[in-house]
């Protein structure tokens, strides 16, 4: 059994097996003829990454934006769901996995979107794939990539369950379990505010506002072009509002400033939404602060909202909480500690594959593998399919 959390969001495509991550922008390239290949750049698996899905090439990532002639990037929902979605997961899910067997999938959506493109989202990738990996050093991999269930939840919710659950999809934070928590999961084009209450999806309070990071440097590049007369692209600008500095035709622009500005315009409009949505929700425990645009305004959302906040811990990436928290929901939803158990009692079991017979056992131990009999408050989301 293995359990795959996808998220593509608008920024960044992520995916998590509970051993593997990858995360690449959600960029789609044409595939292009490369005549030298430097051996100089970070070696991770995404780095270069060049696929061939239904007969088509594609460049994704970060060696799209540097190497495509067109590049593909949407800010649209209904874009992404038709024409993104299927290449951008299937290739992250390609990355982490290693079996050929059936694979289950746990994804999420914004709240607001939720109910209209679950049933898209899943038609989209459910069955199998056949993906071919192009390597940089001419050797092609391919892989065959069979969805054979998948769970769409609410996004921040995602965030919970990380800390909800533990590897095994065990419930491990028992107080967290009973409190009433809300979250303000901060995309790149989206903000996300979810409460979850002893268990129990909260659809009063809960919303998505097009308040994202992306309007920010959205702001940052046109202040930029009026001086410059330069188009900057949105995905472009990650590294340069980060830094505080861009140079553009050899001069250098310091947008520090700007930036801290910007920052704190967007920090009290998400701010001043949150507390009119959660006006009434004055018996709320906590509020947890997720999505890689949490920690850009953390230091200036912070003081803001009324409640008792879970700080952004600085050596993890809050980018992953989501999808860190579908792959442990996932594990909790189909037992997979359950199944570890009977796979270590039963190391013959029918359902090892032929993948799995070359490879290092990177099961836990048995006395770690107690099932957690399941919670009444999760009882609506374990009936999902």
């Amino acid at each position: 059994m293995e359990i795959v959390g996808i998220d593509v969001g608008f920024g960044f495509t992520k995916a998590y097996n509970g051993k593997n991550s990858v995360i690449f922008k959600s960029i789609i390239g044409d595939a292009t003829d490369i005549q030298f290949h430097s051996s100089l750049d970070d070696g991770s698996s995404s780095s270069n990454l060049h696929i061939t899905l239904e007969d088509k090439s594609y460049f994704l990532g970060s060696y799209a934006e540097r190497q495509s002639n067109i590049r593909e990037f949407t800010l649209d929902q209904e874009k992404l769901i038709e024409e993104f979605v299927k290449i951008l997961a299937i290739a992250a899910a390609g990355i982490c996995t290693e079996t050929s067997a059936p694979i289950q999938v746990v994804s999420g959506l914004p709240v607001g979107y939720l109910r209209r493109d679950s049933k898209r989202l899943k038609e989209m990738i459910l069955g199998t794939h056949n993906i071919t990996f192009h390597h940089k050093d001419g050797q092609d991999v391919k892989k065959r990539i069979h969805i054979d269930k998948i769970l769409i939840i609410p996004q921040p919710i995602g965030s919970i369950f990380n800390l909800l659950f533990d590897d095994q999809g065990q419930i491990k934070d028992r107080e967290l379990a009973t409190q009433k928590i809300g979250v303000v999961d901060i995309g790149f084009k989206t903000t996300d505010f979810s409460i979850f209450d002893h268990l129990h999806y909260i659809e009063r309070g809960s919303s998505t506002l097009d308040t994202g990071i992306s309007k920010c440097f959205s702001v940052i590049a046109n202040k930029l072009r009026q001086e410059t007369n330069i188009n900057i692209e949105l995905y472009r600008m990650f590294k340069f509002v980060e830094s505080g500095m861009i140079k553009i035709r050899g001069k250098e622009y310091n947008i520090s400033n700007l930036k801290k500005r910007v920052y704190t315009h967007a920090a009290s409009a998400i701010a001043s939404d949150l507390n009119r949505l959660w006006e009434n929700e004055w018996d709320m425990d906590t509020i947890l602060l997720s999505g890689g645009g949490s920690v850009e305004l953390a230091a200036y959302l912070t003081p803001n909202i009324n409640g008792n906040i879970i700080p952004i811990y600085p050596n993890g990436d809050a980018r992953f909480n989501n999808v860190r928290g579908y792959c442990k929901f996932g594990r909790y939803k189909w037992g997979y500690a359950k199944y570890i158990s009977q796979r270590q009692a039963d190391p013959k079991s029918k359902e090892d594959t032929a993948d799995d017979k070359n490879q290092p056992d990177q099961s836990p131990d048995p006395k770690d593998a107690t099932v957690t009999p399941p919670s009444k408050g999760l009882s609506w989301l374990k009936r999902q399919s």
